[in-house]
């Protein structure tokens, strides 16, 4: 999130340009509930934005539990206000103006550092993704997966119901360099759907027509 227009389409492109899928707000309260999402990997915070700044974002949102790997980014360079926002939560204080290529390795680093903090189960409704052993599970019942469906629910599962593309997929699975394409992701989903019927779960994989798919327990549409 940034203050300013310019430079937050600039971040947005160099993000971009590095592979990155990346968001842009501009306003304090808008960027708070898009952190509050859980919906995205990394988050890189201007400490000056209107509405909410950004050190009481950083702040609530660790408060509230989440634990997505943020930078900050500001033009305050001053030692007391780094500490403040190290001690607040921040994992990289990164000062304006910035060099690209510091950029491009602090995210590389805190997003590898937010990959050590994924729970080893995830949930969702009645059915449980154990990441240690790469299995689907409900109640006592489990069902080991594929790599490529481990990495699909995975993705479902972080997004809690909300709906993810099959471009996204797509994107964090095989990358820009890979050869997939939408099919790929449907057989991938036609085998997990076929391993929730084993289970007998409740929760199923939903298609979203013409934008991708999401999780939903059946009963609580």
């Amino acid at each position: 999130m940034e203050d300013n227009e310019k430079l937050g389409e600039s971040l947005k492109d160099i993000l971009e340009h590095l592979r990155y899928e990346a968001d842009v707000s501009l306003n304090g309260e808008e960027g708070y509930e898009m952190v509050m999402s859980g919906l995205y990997d990394g988050i890189i915070l201007d400490i000056m934005l209107p509405g909410m700044d950004g050190m009481t974002i950083l702040k609530k949102a660790r408060a509230g539990g989440i634990k997505t790997p943020v930078m900050v980014l500001t033009a305050r360079s001053e030692t007391e206000d780094k500490v403040e926002g190290l001690m607040s939560g921040a994992d990289y204080y990164l000062t304006k103006p910035f060099d690209k290529e510091e950029l491009a390795a602090a995210l590389t680093a805190i997003l590898r550092r937010g990959g050590d903090m994924i729970p080893h189960v995830l949930e969702f409704g009645d059915i449980r993704l154990n990441q240690s052993t790469y299995s689907l599970e409900k109640g006592e019942k489990s069902i080991r997966l594929g790599k490529r469906e481990y990495e699909v629910l995975q993705i479902l599962m972080h997004h809690k119901g909300a709906v993810v593309s099959k471009e996204t997929l797509i994107l964090k699975i095989w990358g820009n360099d890979g050869e997939a394409v939408d099919n790929n992701v449907e057989i991938y989903i036609s085998f997990l759907r076929k391993k929730l019927n084993f289970l007998r779960a409740e929760t199923e994989i939903v298609t979203a027509r013409h934008l991708g798919y999401y999780l939903e327990e059946r009963g609580r549409q």
